[in-house]
């Protein structure tokens, strides 16, 4: 069953979102993140690109996933001034993401970049990515997509050639030690590293100064899952 009539699945991510506060998405671009979901679940040409028992709830665990680096940036946009009356320098306007970029490290199959770029049509994004079929996979499906803020690189982060990143993100790679120690030298001063972590796997960074964990939830998981990111000075 195509994702564009699974109905259940739907409500679940859109309660999610709801739930976040998140009403900005368009139906196209609602219509463009079950489009993704199908391609991934049903596209066999570039080998298993998800688990059988993945495939049956795509949007309400990797959809609703990928986008929470967006709801957290929409979060902090909404941040009202504080008692001095100034602004937080990590509040986020629209207008200002137009001149953004955005690398995901070790992109997969194409969670959480191609989510957040269908989210985030005004930023400019990078799939980095080694593995061959993986990457041909996303290529794929940026042409079916039309995905023209979104640019497949088919090398290890490390050699990619990217500097100067406004945002580096990556999804259940490594322990945050080893991702951050990765992602660091490609941030330019002042750009934000985003990952999506289990929380029993970083909780031990709880009373660390230099990083904010964003606990949430997914729909019908049990587990708790964190945002964390870290800020490169």
């Amino acid at each position: 069953m195509s994702y564009r009539t699974n109905i259940e699945q739907q409500n679940l991510l859109n309660q999610f979102l709801k739930e976040h506060i998140l009403s900005e998405l368009s139906k196209e671009q609602m219509d463009k993140l079950y489009d993704f979901a199908d391609l991934v679940v049903e596209t066999k040409q570039f080998g298993n690109l998800i688990s059988a028992k993945d495939s049956e709830k795509f949007l309400s665990r990797h959809i609703a996933d990928s986008l929470v680096p967006y709801i957290y940036i929409l979060d902090e946009r909404r941040k009202t001034k504080d008692e001095r009356g100034t602004l937080s320098s990590i509040v986020y306007q629209r207008s200002d993401l137009s001149s953004k970029t955005w690398a995901d490290m070790g992109a997969g199959a194409g969670c959480p970049v191609f989510p957040l770029a269908i989210a985030m049509p005004e930023v400019q994004f990078y799939a980095v990515e080694p593995r061959h079929m993986r990457v041909e996979f996303m290529n794929y499906a940026k042409e079916k997509l039309q995905l023209k803020n979104l640019t497949v690189v088919g090398k290890r982060f490390e050699t990619s050639g990217l500097a100067e990143l406004d945002f580096i993100s990556c999804r259940a790679l490594s322990t945050f030690e080893n991702d951050w120690e990765r992602a660091q030298p490609a941030l330019k001063k002042g750009g934000l590293f985003l990952t999506l972590k289990s929380f029993n796997s970083i909780s031990h960074l709880e009373n660390d100064p230099a990083v904010n964990i964003w606990k949430y939830k997914l729909p019908n998981e049990e587990q708790d899952y964190a945002l964390v990111t870290r800020g490169n000075k």
